[in-house]
């Protein structure tokens, strides 16, 4: 008697899968993941960004503060969050440059800033920055003149990563033929205290001529903040080193080198400059290898007003400047809610500041 048939098997066997190799994506993908936990154990700080490597000192100087005449800056606060403000802005009786009135408007908030201006000549001028996610900031600058070479056009891309700043402009670009100037910058630190970098500006004014010129920068910030260092240098021979410490709480020190050592030119130019901050006064101090000494003086009389005196004697040149300047400050707000506005801005700044 035959033997009844074996019972099927509903699940056959099959052989064991053989791993897939990996592809070359997969293995990019891995080192950089392993490349940016590498990077990220490391805890170096942001360098900052090109633009700002001698914010410090440009701060502690008073070359971007002198004016001489008169001066006044009367400014209106609409809202403090999101900010709105307008700005009348009167200059007369100045050595160096015509009398001019200008209109000026700000608006922001946590991730737009828009600001406005036009002068007393029809001149305008706007700036628009807004951040997105993950340190992306895009800026956009341009001034419309009846003066002929003074029009233009500024288009900018800031990234900023955990140790390092990336930043690309293009300035008065035309898209056929490519002219105008372009700028790439790229600032990286190195250890806790070195940032080393560099800037690649392509000058490009026609189709048929064009010019390109590297500059190499470095920054060293001391452990505890106090002091730092920069240096930048152009292979044609062009040398800028700066210093700036911090002496107290209240008082900074900044000095500036300037050196031109190239074949058609050979000059040097010295700055020594120091800021004294105090209850209701600000005190800028300059003196510098032309013979040139300056101080300013920035007194609050009151939150709302403040009284400056700015003077300049060259002694080389046996000439001097004196100019005296008010701002006044006024808003819609009432008492409670500029407390209340200003709280809520700085617990916002607060949450905002990097660790």
């Amino acid at each position: 008697m035959a033997s009844p048939d074996a019972p099927i098997n509903p699940y056959p066997s099959f052989p064991p899968a053989v791993p897939s190799s990996p592809t070359s994506s997969n293995l990019f993908s891995s080192y950089i993941n392993r490349f940016s936990k590498w990077r990220a154990d490391l805890g170096l700080p942001n360098p900052g960004s090109v633009e700002n490597l001698q914010k410090e000192v440009k701060a502690t100087h008073l070359t971007n503060y002198a004016f001489d005449g008169g001066r006044a800056d009367l400014t209106k606060s609409m809202s403090m969050n999101p900010l709105f403000q307008v700005t009348h802005s009167f200059a007369l009786g100045s050595q160096t440059m015509q009398p001019s009135y200008n209109f000026g408007a700000i608006y922001a908030t946590e991730h737009v800033f828009l600001q406005g201006g036009v002068d007393h000549d029809g001149n305008v001028s706007a700036r628009v920055n807004q951040g997105w996610a993950n340190g992306l900031v895009s800026k956009a600058q341009a001034q419309l003149s009846q003066t002929p070479g003074h029009t233009m056009l500024q288009l900018e891309q800031d990234y900023t990563g955990q140790d390092f700043n990336v930043n690309v402009k293009a300035v008065n670009p035309w898209p056929t033929d490519f002219t105008g100037v372009y700028i790439g910058s790229y600032l990286q630190s190195l250890t806790k205290n070195l940032a080393c970098g560099t800037e690649w500006v392509y000058q490009r004014p026609t189709p048929s001529t064009s010019e390109m010129v590297a500059t190499y920068l470095a920054k060293y910030t001391s452990s505890d903040k106090s002091w730092i260092a920069t240096a930048q240098l152009q292979p044609a021979g062009i040398v800028q080193a700066t210093y700036w410490h911090k002496l107290s709480e209240k008082v900074d020190f900044a000095a500036d080198l300037q050196l031109v050592a190239t074949p058609v030119r050979r000059d040097a130019v010295a700055t020594l400059g120091a800021k004294y901050d105090l209850r209701l006064s600000t005190f800028r101090a300059q003196l510098d290898s032309t013979g040139k000494v300056s101080a300013l003086l920035e007194q609050r009389f009151t939150p709302t007003f403040a009284f400056l005196v700015a003077g300049e004697i060259d002694h080389f040149k046996n000439s001097a400047k004196v100019g005296v300047g008010v701002m006044i400050e006024s808003s819609a707000l009432s008492q409670e809610e500029m407390e209340m506005q200003m709280q809520q801005m700085q617990m916002q700044q607060t949450l905002q500041t990097p660790q």
